[in-house]
């Protein structure tokens, strides 16, 4: 029996990503109780660090020996050019390896060089790990096909060398497309959507859409000043922010919260959570923060949006709560559907909030009779090669989706991105949406 001792050093690191995972669970299900609640929201971030470090040392093991234990036996080894190379691929792994810290300790009302910096070594370890895998599934597909004839081993030294430089140069390119992409103020999206039963007094009705802002370790009030400038030059009847608005606790990034209330659509603000909301573990003080700037969080509730020009005219905004504050077991919360649209009759047009494209089929399947669903948590990807597994693992990727005859889900993009300060294969969005009565 082979001990933990003679373990590839992979297979520690997996082993030991095992271990992080099972203490999260075993704390989420038996100490939840037992501890209170800032060293419970302490922990369950720590261990959040903890195991992405983990999963992370695995592909950090194999960067390292594809850009520098790859040449260790040429020429240029003993070259002080190399020794350069080798400091600076250590320190780009850190860097990477880091990232996750910074949501414990560097969160401020700007973000902090360090902090940008590190996401954006992580960002690039993704692209990295990626073409690394791809161009080194080619290599060994073409060994294959190739055979293991003379001919074919000639030039074996020279393309397990080409390999790691072709990653490197395409892994630089992309990250500053990717950078430049997200520094970019976001897009504005002008979409009309017919809501059935909708009354014609509230035809061109302006919805604004926001979601994923994310404000932490690398947004900060700058960039939430300008999404609020923009979303003022809309001049919205009414403004929505989707869940994932920050990954820090109320407290801390206050003063960066501060441009919200400067929002003033004249038929209301609204907020549900998204699943980064539960992550933090704050969400009531966050609700009363909320309360403070004149937005309203649709905790499994929902109003009643009047016309301004006929009180009889009117339709049914609800809001539930994200779906993972069952899975971490968060005290008084969980997406309940029937609670949020108590009282929301299919005589009147409902138009459901909630955070994860995942709830947005579940709730259709429960009340078919939902007229409009606004969704985000996808980012559409955010960045390559991430965009696949994004588009896979969700029902409603990125934008308008018509389901059934008298039902649509619109799923943003996401205004800001998280943590990576990089757009690749997506663009940040703010969302006008203008109801239409059919």
């Amino acid at each position: 029996m082979i001990s933990f001792k003679q373990l590839p050093i992979e297979a520690k690191a997996a082993v030991a990503a095992g271990v992080v995972f099972f203490s999260m669970m075993l704390s989420r299900s038996y100490l939840a109780e037992k501890l209170d609640f800032r060293t419970r929201r302490w922990l369950l971030r720590l261990q959040m660090a903890l195991f992405a470090n983990t999963l992370m040392l695995m592909g950090s093991l194999h960067v390292w020996r594809s850009t520098v234990t790859t040449f260790t036996r040429s020429s240029a080894a003993s070259s002080f050019c190399f020794m350069l190379w080798k400091i600076a691929v250590f320190m780009f792994l850190a860097l990477a390896h880091s990232s996750f810290f910074t949501l414990l300790f560097l969160v401020a009302e700007e973000p902090y060089f360090f902090s940008l910096t590190a996401y954006t070594c992580l960002g690039a370890y993704i692209i990295l790990i990626f073409f690394l895998f791809t161009l080194g599934s080619v290599e060994q597909a073409y060994k294959f096909l190739a055979g293991r004839g003379a001919k074919a081993s000639t030039g074996n030294k020279n393309r397990t060398a080409l390999k790691p430089v072709l990653a490197v140069l395409l892994t630089v390119v992309l990250t500053v497309v990717g950078l430049l992409n997200a520094s970019q103020p976001p897009t504005v999206n002008s979409v009309e959507i017919p809501v059935h039963k909708l009354p014609s007094a509230m035809n061109n009705l302006k919805v604004v859409l926001l979601s994923d802002i994310h404000l932490g370790p690398t947004v900060g009030k700058t960039k939430l000043a300008m999404i609020v400038r923009m979303v003022k030059a809309l001049k919205p009847d009414i403004t929505v922010i989707v869940g994932d608005l920050s990954d820090a606790e109320a407290k801390i990034i206050r003063p960066a919260v501060e441009p919200l209330g400067e929002l003033d659509s004249p038929l209301g603000t609204y907020f549900v959570t998204g699943n980064h909301e539960y992550y933090t573990s704050d969400v009531s003080n966050w609700f009363e923060l909320l309360k403070s700037f004149n937005i309203q969080p649709l905790h499994n509730e929902n109003v009643k949006i009047v016309s301004p020009k006929s009180t009889s005219d009117w339709f049914c905004l609800a809001g539930v709560d994200d779906i993972e504050a069952d899975v971490l077991r968060y005290s008084g919360h969980g997406m309940d559907l029937k609670k949020a649209l108590r009282g929301c009759s299919s005589e009147h047009a409902i138009v459901l909030l909630a955070h994860q494209p995942i709830a947005a089929k579940w709730a259709l399947q429960e009340r078919p009779d939902i007229n409009l669903i606004l969704s985000g948590h996808t980012h559409g990807g955010q960045i390559f090669p991430l965009n696949a597994g994004a588009y896979l693992l969700n029902p409603f990727f990125v934008g308008l989706y018509q389901v059934g005859q008298n039902t649509f889900v619109y799923v943003s993009p996401g205004t800001m991105y998280y943590g990576i300060p990089m757009r690749l294969g997506s663009r940040a969005e703010i969302t006008e949406i203008i109801l239409r009565s059919p």
